[in-house]
């Protein structure tokens, strides 16, 4: 009996190979042996996506170039092919499936691994049901997880609803991108626009998140408010700040004024009398476990990474079998991943800050609850603890990871932060102020916490100690008016932006989010988000500066054209088209039914896009405001007359600069953007082609000895040499 292993990529299959007692590695796969499984065993692997959905060319020629009159594209049946990069690969992997009499599909245990999988098993041609079919699901990359998997091999047609489930949405964004993009694109063409207007069925109510978000910050006017402080001095202590008691804020100095006559005070020094002391015992229970997304949120607050850099690193944490599966929605873990941190306190807590102590504690149904882990647990540390060289060769990033995610999985082990909380309550005449202040007792999993902090925070707990007071007592109260003023909302970053996709834009505390999200289906998965603001910053249509995203004016463009069909901007309706997606998953919906909902979507725009654009006042202010700039930016970019053919100007592209009559008239002309190792600048480009020659330029290095020079560079008969001067 052959059995062939099919994992997602090279690294999974190595680590599936290490499992075994013997391995040796051949020209696209593994030769595997143990007691792991019966007989022959292969493992072969994919590149991720082997297989992909063919370009609009391959349904006709008429697709071939954009064309609103070819539009819709509705294929009969869907094309799929593999690249040429990739055919080698693909076709061992066909050879290795064609004798195998058990497949056992080991790509990463999510619905896109799913699609991976069966999308080679289909594109290759067997016949799949004559073949037995296992599922090999696994949360970490160990040895003994690897191992308990295979001893624990699932049937494989079970999981074929989510490999549907993945392909409908493959299929459905392509629909929506290589019928809307044209559409947007060759309309704004029309209207002297340049470039390719990207659109996609989750990217576009994505971006136009951060443009409803631009626009709340650009529109909001700061409205003047006076709040009441008061001073509170107790014999010889140190003055402690009190809020007015229900918490009010007067609009106008009339408001404020007949409050304070009304309660009898006024401003500046006063008696007042200790209304009410009252002193509780608290605590509260450490963070929950990490999902990607709320991963991903902490990780760019703290250290302010993209959220690709980040999936990047969990997942090479994952291989490295330091972290469990990267890809999860669950903050929950099982009582098996429970048992096993227990087990390994002792190596956990010697890479923990001295102090903290680390103690078995009954399973807590705030972390773990089997019953709410549906396919993958929470991120968590895997029993492989590394050592300190170890820690040391990981990046900066992974490190920072690796420190959150341990920290806070042990957390759960460090017991609950008590402190007391002490409310005091101070009459003025007929007025209330309140203050509250917490004195810390058992620190518990805080101190695991105090060397990672949020330096932007405005909301850091304030451990405030207050003097011992009586009922009755007698104190001197400073009231003073402050003025402040409304402030506008935080623009996103691709932290919150990340949970505003989980949350279908609904804003959530962080504590309650977790309630609110058990009824809110979000837009995107938890392997897809990255990938999407990775697109809007690669498109051009999101900047990020100092860690803040916002709207580029191409992206502006886009969010006012597409503002026109509600559809393609709600978050909302991307979520609810998700939740349909699940359906498929589950069996409750098919794809064809999915499918025909998207293409009626489509239709929908290609009748009535081109005719909104045409005619929206708003939408073109902003395209005549593009227009405009396009062309200040054009005359910026020409550096001078060409010195070949005088007739072009010299203009940059992505790797050198060139003459822009080139598809004219064919000049050839040419500077390079990198000469011995130095970048060569707008400036210097502009004296080369005007004067023929450079300032002296420092940073040039020797080819022969690598050491930095200085010299001025000249151009002379279209070819650039240095001159030295002593």
């Amino acid at each position: 009996m052959t059995t062939v292993i099919l994992a997602e990529k090279p690294s999974q299959a190595k680590a599936y190979a290490e499992a075994f007692t013997q391995s040796s590695r051949k020209d696209g796969y593994y030769a595997v042996n143990g007691s792991l499984l019966d007989g022959e065993a292969i493992i072969t692997y994919g590149f991720g996506h082997l297989v992909e959905l063919a370009a609009t060319a391959a349904y006709g020629e008429q697709y071939a170039k954009w064309d609103l009159a070819q539009l819709p594209l509705f294929p009969a049946t869907y094309q799929f092919v593999v690249s040429d990069d990739k055919k080698k690969q693909f076709n061992i992997v066909t050879r290795l499936l064609e004798k195998a009499d058990t497949i056992i599909v080991a790509t990463d245990s999510d619905r896109e691994g799913e699609n991976i999988a069966w999308s080679i098993m289909t594109q290759s041609g067997i016949d799949i049901k004559s073949k037995t079919l296992k599922r090999l699901w696994v949360n970490s990359l160990e040895k003994d997880a690897i191992r308990d998997g295979f001893a624990n091999l699932r049937d494989g047609w079970d999981y074929y609803p989510y490999y549907k489930e993945a392909q409908t949405r493959q299929i459905s964004d392509w629909l929506v991108g290589m019928n809307a993009s044209p559409l947007y694109s060759l309309s704004l063409r029309n209207k002297g626009l340049r470039g390719v207007y990207s659109i996609g069925r989750v990217q576009t109510p994505t971006l136009y998140l951060v443009y409803q978000r631009d626009l709340e910050i650009k529109n909001f006017k700061p409205t003047p408010y006076v709040e009441l402080l008061a001073a509170i001095t107790a014999s010889n202590a140190a003055p402690f700040k009190g809020r007015l008691e229900p918490y009010q804020k007067f609009m106008t100095t009339d408001e404020l004024g007949n409050f304070m006559r009304a309660n009898q005070i006024g401003v500046g020094q006063q008696t007042g009398t200790i209304a009410d002391v009252q002193k509780e015992s608290k605590h509260s229970a450490s963070p929950r476990l990490f999902s990607l997304s709320s991963l991903q949120s902490e990780i760019n607050k703290l250290y302010h990474a993209s959220a690709s850099e980040i999936l990047a690193a969990v997942q090479s944490l994952y291989e490295a079998k330091l972290l469990t599966y990267p890809r999860t929605d669950s903050n929950f873990i099982t009582e098996q991943e429970f048992s096993y941190l227990v087990t390994n306190l002792t190596k956990y807590q010697t890479l923990l800050p001295d102090g903290v102590t680390l103690r078995p504690v009954e399973a807590n149904k705030r972390y773990v609850n089997g019953a709410k882990v549906q396919e993958h647990h929470a991120i968590i540390v895997t029993k492989t603890v590394p050592t300190a060289d170890k820690l040391k060769s990981l990046s900066e990033l992974e490190q920072q990871v690796y420190d959150l995610v341990l920290k806070t999985t042990m957390a759960m082990f460090a017991g609950d932060y008590e402190y007391e909380e002490t409310s005091i309550l101070t009459r003025v005449g007929q007025a209330m102020f309140k203050t509250t202040g917490r004195v810390p007792g058992n620190l518990g999993w805080k101190q695991l916490f105090m060397d990672v902090s949020d330096s932007s925070s405005e909301n850091a707990d304030e451990d405030i100690l207050l003097p011992p007071v009586t009922i009755g007592q007698v104190v001197q109260v400073a009231i003073s008016p402050v003025q402040k003023q409304t402030k506008p909302p935080m623009p996103y970053t691709e932290g919150t932006l990340i949970t505003a996709m989980k949350t279908a834009g609904k804003t959530v505390a962080d504590e309650a989010s977790q309630d609110i999200l058990k009824e809110t289906e979000g837009i995107g998965t938890e392997a897809t988000r990255a990938n999407v603001l990775e697109s809007l910053k690669s498109h051009g249509y999101l900047v990020v500066e100092k860690n803040k995203l916002h709207v580029s004016m191409q992206g502006i463009t886009l969010c006012q054209a597409v503002n026109l069909q509600p559809l393609l901007t709600s978050a909302e309706m991307t979520a609810t088209w998700e939740k349909a997606l699940k359906e498929i998953g589950m069996q409750k919906r098919t794809q064809a039914d999915f499918l025909q909902q998207i293409k009626r979507f489509i239709q929908k725009l290609v009748n009535e896009v081109p005719a909104q654009l045409a005619t929206d006042a708003k939408v073109q202010r902003q395209i005549n405001a593009q227009v405009a700039a396009q062309a200040t930016a054009d005359a910026a970019a020409k550096l001078g007359t060409c010195p070949k053919c005088h007739m072009g100007q010299i203009v940059a592209r992505s790797n050198f600069y060139g003459c822009d009559q080139y598809k004219t008239s064919g000049c050839d002309f040419s500077l390079p953007k990198q000469w011995s190792g130095k970048t060569l600048t707008q400036t210097a480009v502009k004296d080369l082609i005007t004067t023929g020659r450079t300032k002296r330029i420092d940073g040039f290095t020797s080819k022969k000895t690598g050491k930095k020079f200085k010299a001025v560079l000249v151009l002379k008969d279209g070819k650039l040499s240095f001159e030295f001067k002593k």
